[in-house]
Order: structure tokens, then sequence, then C-alpha cells
């Protein structure tokens, strides 16, 4: 009952029960009812006053400790006697928000730190496997050639070209590496042009002309989707990003497949982009999570494809840059698609 009462509604009640046991006292010694309640009145008032200013002062000296514990700045002398004296007075009511607010925050602080945690774990982990393999077939390549255990000129030529491969390979890791750290810092600078997005997606497709051959993959722009659209954005970056997305799409592809690209004008302000393949497609469960970094799903994202496992977090990053979004939709067995949105002109 008593839990829930401000201080002020406390410092009536106290005041109250004073005053009402010392008018009963007053009435039993005076038997004059006009007095009692006169003496009810002033004993009621006294006491009014006194209990709050006791009350403001403990709960001065208790708000003072609580902002000491969750503020880490020190006022000076001047300060503290101005927040004293001169500011109002925050009530409890205030205060009591004033810290549920500090207590939500640093619980979000918190949970921010544990995912970060978590992330930087998986980073590591991911990073260290990915850079160890390159290494360890260098290694192997190397010892077996420092051995003299390849007699064969032809041999050892073919060890030196796979070392060298395995060193492309850890370059292009770090390079990727690199070029999302630019990204997340903001020191990449984009170079900012109008073009028109269907001549980029074209070039792209044409540049994977030897790729689609092989695998009888059929790559082309949806119908209705060909008039041309001018966007404004970093030419090359998004030139990146849509040679990541088509190569996704040829490689975890299945043969005699079909990428269309699919180009929408979704207000004045924005278009959007999206690459569809007919794939093995991703699982529901893994979508949230195909933008991180060296995240691989277990069907269509596997190591023996190959790759840096950076492609679609550059992408994101690139996107991000522009201060646009991505996103992914997919079903097993029928396909993914992965959209952009770009500045129209």
């Amino acid at each position: 009952m008593f839990k829930n009462l401000s201080p002020n509604q406390l410092s009536v009640l106290s005041a109250a029960l004073i005053a009402f046991f010392s008018a009963i006292g007053f009435q039993l010694l005076q038997k004059n009812i006009v007095y009692t309640l006169i003496a009810f009145a002033i004993l009621f008032l006294i006491s009014y006053v006194i209990i709050m200013s006791l009350f403001k002062r403990v709960i001065f000296q208790k708000i003072k400790l609580i902002y000491k514990l969750i503020y880490t700045t020190k006022a000076s002398k001047r300060e503290e006697i101005f927040y004293r004296y001169v500011l109002p007075q925050k009530s409890i009511e205030e205060t009591e928000a004033e810290v549920k607010r500090w207590a939500e925050q640093r619980n979000t602080e918190i949970e921010s730190l544990r995912s970060m945690e978590i992330y930087r774990r998986e980073f590591l982990q991911n990073f260290s496997h990915e850079i160890k393999t390159p290494i360890f077939a260098i290694q192997g390549y190397v010892d077996i050639l420092l051995n003299g255990e390849i007699e064969d000129p032809e041999t050892s030529k073919k060890f030196l070209i796979n070392a060298n491969k395995n060193i492309e390979r850890m370059v292009l890791l770090m390079n990727d590496i690199d070029e999302i750290s630019r990204l997340e810092s903001g020191t990449q600078k984009l170079n900012y042009s109008n073009f028109i997005i269907q001549d980029l997606i074209r070039e792209v497709f044409e540049s994977f002309a030897f790729q689609t051959t092989e695998k009888k993959v059929r790559c082309s722009i949806k119908k209705n989707c060909e008039s041309p659209v001018a966007v404004h954005a970093d030419k090359e970056k998004i030139r990146q990003v849509l040679n990541n997305l088509v190569t996704n799409a040829i490689k975890y592809g299945k043969e005699e497949s079909t990428i269309l690209a699919g180009i929408y004008r979704t207000d004045d302000q924005h278009i959007l982009i999206e690459i569809t393949d007919d794939g093995p497609g991703i699982s529901e469960e893994h979508l949230p999570r195909i933008f991180e970094r060296f995240y691989r799903t277990d069907r269509a994202r596997t190591r023996d494809k190959g790759g840096t496992g950076l492609g679609l977090s550059i992408c994101k990053h690139i996107i991000e840059a522009h201060g646009q979004t991505i996103h992914a939709r997919s079903k097993v067995d029928v396909g993914t698609t992965v959209g952009f949105t770009l500045a129209a002109k």
C-alpha cells in the first residue's frame, strides 16, 4: 500500500497521523472541539513542513549518491552549488525515470558489447581458417621443393604455380578485408556520377561471357526493365557489387540456369536493382547472416567453390556507403534474389 507513495504523499500522511493523535490528546485535555481543530491544523502544517524538509534533505543526499554512481563526470564546487540551490530540484519520479533510462542505456551497451565480442570471436576464427588454408598449402609445396624430393622440372613448375595461386588468394583476402575496413571507417572515397544502370549491367554480363558460355547460363535484363534508367552513384563500386552478385549466381548455380536483372523505380528518389538466379537457393535461417564477413551456408556457400567469403559483405558496405539498402530473399530449390537501391538521377 505504501510502496508507491511519493515523498509529498508520505509527508502528508505522516503529518496527518501526528496531528490526529496530538489533537485527540488535546481534546481529552481541553474538551473544546474548536481549539482541537485549530491545534490539528497548526500541528499538521508544522509537521508537514518539518517532515517534507527532512525528506528533501535525505532524498537529495541519496540522489546525489545515485548521480555519483551513474555519471562519470565530476562537478566542480561552483557547479554543485548551482545545481543544488539555483536549478529546480528533480522530483523522485524524474530521478527514477532518469535512472531507468540510464539502466536501459547500459543494458543496451552491454548487449552491444556482447554481440560485438561474439562477432569478433567468429571473425577471428573464420579469418584464421581462411588464411591458414593457403599458408599451409604454400608451406607444403615449398618444403617439398626445398627438400629436393621433386626432380622433374615440370612437376616443380606445377608446385610453384599452385603455391603462387595460394599467394594470390591471400593477397585477394587481405585486399578484401582492407576494402571493408576503409568502407566501414568512411575513408573510402566515392566518385559519384550519373550513368544508365542497364548499360552497366550489360557490361558486367558481357565480362562473364566465358563462364556463362561454359556453364550454359543465360544472363539478361527482365522484360519491361530495358528502358534506360539513370542513377547517381560510384559507377566502379556498383560494378563491383554487380560483379560479386553475378559471380555468386554463376558459381553456386546449376548448368543451363538463368540470371535475370530487374530495374524498378520505387519512387522519385530511388531505383531498385535486383539480380535473380534459379539456383539451389538459401534456407531461411541463413538469410539474416549472408552479408556477414566469411559467412557461408551449408548448401549454397561451400568453401570448395573458392573465393574469400567476403563478396556479399563488400556489397553491403558499398551500398551502405552510398546511404542505400541491400536485401536478399531466397527459397531452397527455387532460387535467390539480391536487391539494392540507388539514388535516382
